[in-house]
Order: C-alpha cells, then structure tokens, then sequence
C-alpha cells in the first residue's frame, strides 16, 4: 500500500441498527470498498447489542484493516434513555477501533450532511442519494443507515488533512467581526 493509499472505516452508531461504510482513498479519488449494517432489532437485551457492536466492528477491522475511523457523535435528544443506550453503542464501536491502535475521529451529524450535501439540514434521502452519485452507487440499501456511516467516512475524507475550528459563524459579517486581527487594512 502506497503512503497515499488510506482505508477510511465510517460508523453510524445505533442500537436498532448500526451502519458501516468503508472507502479506499488513493490521493484525491476516493471508491467504496463495501457498506454494511447491523441489524440489532432482534435483541432485547442491550449488553448483548453492545457485545454484537464490538464484534461486528472488530469482523470489519480485521477484514479491511482500516488506517482511520470516523464516527457519527449522538445528537442529543429529549429521551435522556435513548442517548445514553446511543452513546454506550458509539463508545463500543470506538473502543474495538482503540484496541486496534486506529486513529478515531468524531463528526457531528450537521458537519457530515454539510460536508455531503453542502446543507447541514439535509435528510437522509440527500446524503444517500448525493452519495449515490459521488461513488457511482447502482442501488442504494433499503436502510440508510448504511449510507449514513458511508457519509462520515466522506466526510472525514473531504476533512482530512484540513485544520478544523470550534468556532461557527452565522456568515461573513460574523467571521469578519471574530477575526479582525486577520484583516489586512
């Protein structure tokens, strides 16, 4: 493998199901390698969804022996109950990643639709069928989750190498009134 050749391994947290998304990026090209879901409705038990997380995600690292993880971060909800179950599935999907040494980088769910679509209010549609386009995708999966973990992996990978702030503006005026310092007179 080339020093310019990268596997991005994208995860899309969820405790229902639980998407995945792989792409190869040589240089500025980037391909699909494979999308993948894990269907977690038939247990009742969480611990067990946990434990299927991390062996899913081990089964995939091990497979494709991705060099980067980028991972959707739970939006927060009004159902405290559902964000903690969230966060317990993102935090095993990471922790399979860290016991494998791989890099793990976390996006917000506005940041990945605006890197996809250029809106960070886009629906699922959107980002599936933008991605659809980009990689040249014949169909697209019946669950989106799928394609939701393919488009952190894009994300990531439009992101990468890029110096990322905390800071957000509203538009330029508030980008110029933040950073006057930078403005040549």
């Amino acid at each position: 493998m080339s020093k310019k050749e990268r596997i991005i391994l994208g995860i899309d947290p969820g405790t229902t199901i639980m998407g995945f998304g792989l792409i190869k990026c040589v240089g500025p090209k980037m391909e699909l390698i494979q999308l993948d879901e894990l269907i977690l409705k038939k247990y009742t038990d969480h611990y067990l969804k946990l434990q299927k997380i991390f062996e899913h995600t081990i089964g995939i690292i091990e497979a494709h022996h991705p060099d980067e993880i980028a991972i959707e971060a739970p939006f927060f909800g009004k159902n405290v109950q559902s964000m903690l179950k969230l966060g317990r599935a993102q935090g095993v999907a990471m922790a399979a990643g860290l016991s494998r040494q791989i890099a793990i980088t976390e996006y917000s769910p506005k940041k990945i639709k605006m890197a996809i679509t250029g809106s960070g209010n886009a629906s699922k549609e959107q980002v599936a069928k933008m991605l659809q386009s980009l990689l040249k995708l014949k169909t697209l999966p019946k669950n989106l989750d799928a394609t939701d973990g393919l488009a952190a992996a894009v994300c990531h990978f439009y992101n990468s190498g890029k110096v990322t702030s905390t800071k957000s503006y509203s538009g330029w005026d508030a980008f110029v009134k933040q950073n006057e310092a930078r403005i040549k007179k």
